[in-house]
């Protein structure tokens, strides 16, 4: 089985890789990303491609299955870029999967695709997918869905799988992930778990996450299993206030929807943190979901719990823990001043393409395991 994986240096991408290379079933995988890492991963190939550039369909021909994990959340100033990327682009790569011939697209959907829903129940996959509208991360997954589902209308012969994760987490994303949410400013000894006083006690904190490797496993048995559909992916228990205080060894402290709103808007303003206040209202209101398909259909057991993965993304923050991957590279002096130089959100300075457009394809392609031959 041949495999492209587009979106193949991020959290989910690396772990993704590993799991497909340890896969008799898998005999070659292409690594398609903005930039070429020097990441070496049994059976991988990597060439560099954007999604909302380049010519996809040569990439996929003769392919068993494309993953399709491109997606950019910085920088969030400019939803312009990546509005480029996350909808144009994925409507491009549908297009080229369909162009090559292509007979199993699986798309990296997200609980952020639902419409607002219940927290004291969870909701299967028929939840409506409307998305939060106050947030662009919502709004762009729920329009790519609207895409998947045109284009299952008219290509029923390709086999669509659409995952819809909570958040993901690893502790080799703790550089990545501070780049992303947290902003240069936040230190990273302060993320020790011994030195988290407090958690927030909102109304509305309720949410799931699961393991980055969880995930990639999620995502092999979608490849390599004749399934089709959405499959919700999330581990236990459920998150808020009560597990964050257990987890954490920390006391609870009741703040208001309002003022956590508020106080991330005006950091967002003030160019102190990279995370618009459109995240709030996306983690408030996303509903919880049910995993019973994932597991019975998927065949699909995470392997960690989310108190397990929280605890081992704060901990890879704390240590500055990356991957030799431009968007999870480790963190530094210089970084964290360009980030404030570059406006903190402003521009995705971290995932830059660095092959002129036309030359990189050709470069990189043929390198192999992201080695420069």
């Amino acid at each position: 089985m041949r495999v492209v994986v587009v979106g193949a240096t991020g959290n989910v991408g690396t772990s993704l890789l590993y799991a497909l290379a340890e896969d008799e079933t898998v005999s070659s995988v292409l690594g398609v990303a903005r930039r070429v890492p020097n990441l070496d991963v049994p059976k991988v190939t990597w060439t560099a491609a954007h999604i909302a550039r380049d010519d996809l369909a040569p990439l996929f021909r003769d392919a068993d299955a494309v993953v399709h994990l491109a997606w950019v959340i910085q920088p969030s100033r400019d939803e312009a870029t990546l509005y480029d990327t996350n909808v144009t682009g994925s409507r491009r790569l549908v297009d080229a999967v369909a162009d090559a011939g292509v007979p199993a697209l699986i798309y990296a959907s997200s609980v952020g695709a639902y419409s607002p829903g219940p927290k004291d129940r969870p909701v299967d996959e028929s939840w409506p997918t409307g998305g939060v509208q106050s947030s662009f991360y919502s709004r762009h997954k729920a329009e790519v869905e609207r895409i998947l589902d045109r284009f299952e209308g008219t290509h029923p012969q390709v086999r669509v799988v659409r995952l819809r994760p909570g958040l993901i987490f690893k502790g080799e994303a703790g550089s990545g992930v501070r780049r992303l949410f947290l902003g240069p400013f936040v230190p990273n000894p302060l993320l020790r778990k011994s030195w988290i006083p407090v958690v927030p006690e909102v109304e509305g904190l309720v949410f799931q996450a699961v393991h980055s490797l969880d995930v990639g496993e999620a995502y092999r048995l979608a490849v390599t299993r004749e399934v089709r559909g959405a499959f919700n992916i999330a581990a236990d228990p459920v998150l808020d206030p009560d597990e964050l205080s257990r987890a954490l060894g920390a006391r609870k402290i009741r703040l208001s929807q309002r003022f956590v709103r508020s106080a991330a808007a005006l950091t967002w303003r003030a160019r102190l943190q990279p995370t618009p206040p459109g995240w709030v209202d996306l983690a408030l209101q996303a509903p919880v979901m049910t995993t019973d398909r994932a597991r019975n259909d998927l065949g699909w057991t995470p392997t960690h719990t989310s108190v397990d993965a929280l605890l081992e993304l704060l901990d890879g923050i704390r240590r500055g823990a990356g991957v030799a991957t431009p968007p999870l590279q480790r963190g530094t002096v210089r970084s964290r001043l360009r980030e404030i130089a570059t406006g903190v959100g402003a521009r995705d300075d971290a995932n830059q393409p660095s092959f002129a457009r036309g030359r990189g394809q050709a470069v990189a392609q043929g390198r192999k395991n992201g080695l420069d031959g």
